[in-house]
């Protein structure tokens, strides 16, 4: 009888071998995950690499939106809506990079006023992260999507908004407004999926009146990099971050940072107001429907 049970008990380990093997050459894993979601195979892993590329290349000609096709995305993919925001967030830093990497070459940022991005926004998106897994999302979404629409259709009724760079309220009163601004925009940064680095682009041209080739460039850099950087952080810590998808996602934004920046400085603020004003109108009716 125990030879038998023994007997038994080695099929079951060369049993459970064999499937795992079979599920390495598939590319799966047969265990399930602790987020729940399927991991993804060779061919998923080139659709996350093209979907990453194209968000990115994007997001980096207008200024945000990123979210737009990578996150709807992950969720596809069957990650539950906390790991896919906080994966999401880690592969948007290397869209920082890459937007840095062709931004740096130019040299058009001002570390002082760098400086002062990052002080203003980084509270707002270390708090906006902290609190985002345990509010309703619907809400915030909706009023999320009708404000982002309000920036593309307020772009394009003002003619010359963003075409030159003509820097105003750089006194003491204007930074402490422009400040709270970031923050408030750091809190969207940090807890919302969508979008939200177009608010950024879109303060620093209407209240600091940079042109949109300026704007882009410091939304990038220091939204992308930083702010971005933090927010990963912070929801890695508070939630779960899926490792394995990382590669790909990686890649796509890294390299359509790098492009999409090149772009934007090649074709100038023009072509940029028009794709921030089309993506702005994307993401809106992306977040309320």
């Amino acid at each position: 009888m125990r030879h038998a049970v023994a007997e038994g008990r080695r099929r079951g380990r060369r049993n459970r071998g064999r499937r795992s093997i079979c599920a390495i050459i598939r590319g799966h894993d047969s265990r399930e995950t602790p987020s729940g979601g399927v991991p993804v195979n060779g061919a998923e892993q080139l659709i996350l690499l093209l979907v990453s590329l194209v968000a990115n290349v994007l997001s980096a000609f207008a200024g945000g939106g990123a979210g737009l096709l990578q996150f709807p995305a992950l969720i596809f993919l069957g990650l539950p809506f906390g790991v896919a925001l906080s994966t999401h967030k880690v592969a948007s830093v290397a869209l920082g990079v890459g937007a840095t990497l062709r931004h740096f070459r130019e040299k058009s940022l001002e570390w002082k006023f760098s400086l002062f991005i990052l002080a203003a926004g980084l509270p707002g998106v270390i708090v906006g992260a902290a609190f985002i897994l345990d509010v309703p999302e619907s809400l915030a979404r909706l009023a999320l999507g009708i404000l982002t629409i309000g920036l593309g259709l307020y772009s394009f009724f003002n003619r010359q908004l963003g075409l030159t760079h003509a820097p105003i309220h750089r006194t003491g009163h204007g930074y402490v407004l422009g400040g709270l601004g970031l923050f408030v925009v750091g809190v969207l940064n940090g807890s919302l999926t969508s979008g939200t680095g177009l608010f950024c682009t879109m303060w620093l041209v209407r209240w600091f009146g940079l042109d949109y080739r300026r704007a882009v460039a410091y939304t990038l850099v220091l939204v992308g990099l930083f702010w971005n950087g933090a927010g990963a952080i912070t929801l890695g810590i508070l939630g779960e971050i899926k490792w394995s998808w990382l590669p790909a996602l990686l890649m796509g934004s890294l390299l359509g940072g790098y492009l999409g920046a090149h772009w934007s400085i090649i074709k100038g603020n023009l072509w940029i107001k028009r794709v921030f004003e089309v993506i702005t109108l994307l993401v809106g009716l992306k977040l309320i429907f």
